[in-house]
């Protein structure tokens, strides 16, 4: 008798598998917002230092002229690397000594006294050296934020 009931409600728990079921709605799936914001930066040299390319440009022209004008700062490492392409080319253009030159630097160092000074001084300090005007030393971390500090100096 108990197997006859069992049995039974095999048959019907299995006669239930084959009725229809209801269908679902579908679920909306999040698309991603934008795909430039996921793209990565593969051979992209120049560092965006966090900052907007106005903001980026004003930075890079202020250390370019305090480094000019100190001859060594303390800055952080990443800062540090870019600004000594902007440096270099200031001294390669102080060594060339022309007009068209004079102008392009006036345009970039924020201190007109600085840019006479720079092309009576770079002929003959850096006349016979071919590059590398900038030495980037590291130094300890800052205190705050753990950044990596270095200073920049002319060679």
């Amino acid at each position: 008798m108990k197997v006859a009931a069992f049995l039974c409600s095999l048959m019907v728990a299995g006669a239930s598998a084959f009725a229809p079921v209801p269908q679902r709605t579908p679920i909306a799936v999040p698309t991603a917002p934008s795909t430039t914001a996921l793209q990565m930066r593969h051979r992209k040299r120049v560092a965006l230092l966090n900052k907007p390319a106005d903001q980026r440009k004003a930075l890079l022209r202020a250390l370019t002229t305090e480094i000019i004008r100190h001859g060594r700062i303390k800055t952080t490492l990443v800062r540090a690397k870019a600004v000594r392409k902007h440096v270099d080319h200031m001294i390669e253009l102080g060594k060339r000594g022309d007009l068209h030159a004079r102008r392009q630097a006036l345009g970039w160092v924020y201190d007109k006294d600085l840019v006479h000074s720079l092309f009576e001084a770079a002929p003959e300090r850096y006349g016979e050296r071919n590059g590398g005007y900038t030495r980037v030393l590291r130094t300890m971390p800052r205190q705050g934020d753990n950044a990596k500090m270095a200073v920049i100096e002319l060679v």
